[in-house]
């Protein structure tokens, strides 16, 4: 499996360290920066790791900054890109399954190596779940990035749907 992979420069010493776990484990890394540690700004890396995905140059994406909030947030304003900001194995299995998540981001301060790994390993070996209301889900959440003319940005009957059927009940969470 190819995977594009970035991170900030407080964590590239992390996003190595996950290059090499990716690569003894037989996937290909496109590996889109930062190489050392010298400042730079989390969304550039963030977008490189998401247009590979989008271009399907890469079959999924990591990216790792501090905290994972900054860099997961700016992957996730690519279109049909779906990033989960995880910190744990249910997670992300969650997000793969049910939303089928093609990006992931950590928090490299926040999260150990030794779980990032296990954590990276169980959401590429988690198979995506397409029920109908998996798709249903999906296609909204892709919409909200669609093209100008599609773009649901104000739209305020968007979940319309969603809201009903939670009055009438349907949804049990």
């Amino acid at each position: 499996m190819k995977i594009a992979l970035g991170s900030d420069h407080i964590v590239t010493d992390i996003k190595m360290a996950v290059s090499d776990h990716l690569k003894e484990n037989g996937h290909e890394v496109i590996d889109v920066g930062p190489y050392d540690f010298t400042r730079t700004h989390y969304p550039i890396f963030g977008k490189k790791v998401a247009e590979k995905v989008n271009s399907k140059e890469a079959d999924l994406g990591i990216t790792l900054c501090g905290t994972g909030v900054g860099i997961t947030a700016a992957a996730n304003k690519n279109k049909d890109i779906r990033s989960a900001l995880v910190r744990d194995v249910t997670t992300a299995v969650y997000a793969k399954r049910e939303l089928n998540a093609n990006v992931i981001g950590f928090g490299g301060m926040i999260v150990g190596k030794n779980l990032i790994y296990e954590v990276i390993d169980a959401f590429i070996n988690t198979e995506y779940q397409a029920t109908e209301e998996n798709k249903k889900l999906v296609q909204k959440i892709d919409a909200i990035a669609a093209k100008e003319e599609d773009h649901q940005t104000g739209n305020e009957h968007f979940f319309d749907q969603e809201i009903e059927r939670w009055n009438e009940g349907y949804y049990h969470d």
